[in-house]
């Protein structure tokens, strides 16, 4: 009877290191799918900064974000996204000129393998991977721009971001980030978009904080605008306010603490 109780329990032991050795490969096993998935992105975003640098040594000026001036910039497309598929990234054996936004704005480079379209997002939203530094560290009522996407943005009554940014006006482009997972937020919630953006008075949206947190395990990938690409923390984007954390934002590479909101 001894022996049998000793056996059980020897049993029982075994059955526990099992467990936890599992529970410690299933925990490496995700980890490294996590970091795989991270590095896929970041080679995206590499890619996308590279058809930015073309862009901008094309037209010596970074795509605006929206333009409703297209017969006065015409390459610059609609939108900063199809100006650079159309015009860097599509060939002639992969053209997107006849393809619609919907199809190509969420495959390929433009589709982070870490970010999936929530079961519950709206059918009349698109969901895109992969932001622009548009408008710095302004609220989007301010009529200057400190980002990339144009010198104007939306007020009450008007919408324009022309003219467009001159390579010129920005004084660091290794401090300047230009093209991220799409993130936008400040003051403990984010979301999800097209756009890097820090702002204040942002909503959650169905989850978006708790999702782009996960997305990189709390780190996003950004590529500047001179082709670098690093991987900072959310808390680093999005709530730190020194100095080194802010001026990263903003072309004329200032913090400009006051649009840090109230």
């Amino acid at each position: 009877m001894k022996r049998s109780a000793f056996s059980l329990v020897e049993l029982l032991v075994v059955i526990a290191i099992i467990a936890i050795l599992f529970g410690l490969l299933r925990t490496a096993v995700s980890q490294a799918k996590a970091r795989a998935l991270r590095i896929q992105c970041a080679n995206n975003v590499r890619q996308l900064g590279i058809a930015l640098r073309a862009f901008v040594t094309d037209n010596n000026a970074y795509p605006l974000f929206m333009n409703p001036d297209y017969p006065q910039y015409p390459e610059h497309m609609r939108f900063w996204m199809t100006a650079l598929q159309e015009t860097e990234i599509s060939t002639g054996g992969n053209s997107t000129n006849r393809i619609h936004f919907s199809r190509w704005s969420n495959q390929g480079v433009w589709k982070c393998p870490a970010a999936n379209r929530p079961a519950n997002w709206p059918t009349n939203l698109g969901y895109i991977s992969y932001g622009y530094n548009w408008i710095g560290m302004c609220p989007n009522t301010d009529t200057n721009s400190l980002g990339l996407g144009g010198h104007h943005v939306q007020s009450i009554s008007h919408f324009s971001t022309v003219p467009p940014v001159n390579e010129s006006e920005v004084i660091s482009p290794a401090e300047m980030m230009a093209i991220g997972d799409g993130f936008d937020g400040g003051n403990g919630v984010i979301r999800e978009g097209y756009l890097l953006w820090r702002t204040y008075g942002a909503k959650d949206f169905l989850g978006s904080t708790a999702r782009s947190y996960a997305r990189h395990q709390g780190h996003a990938n950004v590529v500047f605008c001179d082709g670098h690409v690093e991987s900072p923390t959310l808390n680093f984007l999005f709530e730190d306010t020194s100095d080194a954390a802010l001026v990263r934002w903003n072309r004329d590479h200032l913090p400009h603490r006051e649009d840090l909101g109230p």
